[in-house]
């Protein structure tokens, strides 16, 4: 029998190759008569592992040697202060505010920083576009530019990094890239720092992944955490203290699993963004043909990993997530701050998961409208 299409937008699916290769070396890990939840984070068995995922994180995203891989705990939020408490220097951060995330990240920037300055937001539009980098007022000598180039919640996507550069501004840009992560290329000529948890494409929750420049580190303000201390981190290859060591041999079974992806003539992350292009355009293209459903997220920028939308009657919402759960179409229910429905689609997430969604969408249509 197939497994359900788990639509959660976080913890989220994990590719069922990965989980069945979990299974088989749950309780011998390559013969060391070890679960890796039992090994000590400081032997020679779960250094090879950490190493091994780094190398092939590395190579999958296309990381820069000037960059620092850091797993670490907290998840996003927790990287909302931490951040600041690395990078702030006490001093001015600007935050382009884009939906429910990057509010987070404001709020929590202003307990580090001298001043958090929103240097745009796409309040007024209620979130529905994202405000073009051109109209942003950055301040002068910021200690770094803050985004979320993926909101969740609300559905944008930056799908192209801001040219700080371009715009005047010397300061580094900081991404949440939590929810799309290695869903597509990452220019990081254009990046400072980039965190995200893991537990929407990189495998189970408790990893968090920062990827930090080498100059940015060793800035940390007197009253960070010495956990929380990105040198320290960096110092101890991600073992300053005892890590996430289960949730980082997930993630690393989880790259080893994305550099085999094919699409075509196209191998990696390529293959991987050029697939969630595509099931992003067949959700899209179902929602727009009909008046029965609604997306309101400008088209320039509709997120390929959150596909909010709404039915035309929202009385019809529980029998719409009724009849998804009994044709094993789960966790379609949208965040309680904007209703309706929200498919989240993924890496994980077939292109069969997304048509049979398409496909439930017209049936019930039909037989409602």
């Amino acid at each position: 029998m197939n497994r359900p299409y788990n639509f959660s937008a976080g913890p989220a699916a994990i590719p069922e190759e990965v989980l069945q290769q979990a299974a088989g070396e749950m309780l011998d890990w390559h013969g060391s008569g070890m679960s890796v939840m039992e090994m000590s984070h400081r032997g020679k068995e779960f250094i090879a592992i950490c190493e091994q995922a780094e190398s092939d994180l590395r190579e999958l995203l296309a990381i820069p040697p000037e960059f620092k891989v850091l797993f670490m705990q907290g998840g996003g939020i927790a990287e909302n202060a931490i951040v600041p408490l690395n990078l702030s220097h006490a001093g001015t951060v600007d935050v382009v505010v884009t939906g429910s995330w990057s509010q987070k990240s404001r709020k929590e920037a202003a307990k580090y920083a001298a001043e958090v300055h929103t240097a745009a937001s796409g309040e007024e539009s209620h979130f529905t576009t994202l405000p073009d980098p051109a109209t942003w007022q950055l301040s002068r000598g910021a200690s770094y530019v803050h985004i979320c180039s993926n909101e969740t919640i609300h559905g944008v996507e930056f799908h192209e990094l801001p040219d700080l550069k371009a715009l005047g501004s010397d300061a580094p840009l900081v991404v949440d890239f939590s929810s799309h992560v290695a869903s597509r290329p990452v220019d990081w000529s254009r990046v400072g720092l980039a965190f995200g948890g893991a537990q929407k494409n990189l495998g189970p929750a408790g990893v968090t992944l920062v990827v930090v420049r080498e100059d940015l580190i060793g800035h940390a303000l007197p009253i960070c955490p010495s956990a929380f201390d990105y040198k320290n981190v960096a110092d101890a290859d991600s073992r300053y203290n005892t890590p996430p060591t289960w949730g980082i041999y997930m993630a690393g079974l989880t790259f080893q699993w994305l550099k085999r992806q094919r699409e075509g003539q196209l191998s990696g992350i390529a293959a991987v963004q050029a697939r969630n292009i595509a099931k992003a355009a067949l959700l899209y293209d179902a929602i727009d043909r009909s008046p029965f459903y609604v997306n309101k997220i400008a088209v320039n920028c509709r997120s390929r990993m959150n596909v909010p939308f709404q039915l035309a009657d929202d009385a019809l919402n529980d029998a719409f997530l009724t009849g998804a759960k009994e044709r094993g179409l789960l966790q379609l229910k949208g965040h309680k701050s904007v209703g309706g429905m929200r498919a989240s689609i993924y890496n994980a997430m077939p292109m069969a998961g997304v048509q049979a969604l398409v496909d439930y969408m017209h049936s019930f249509e039909r037989e409602h409208a």
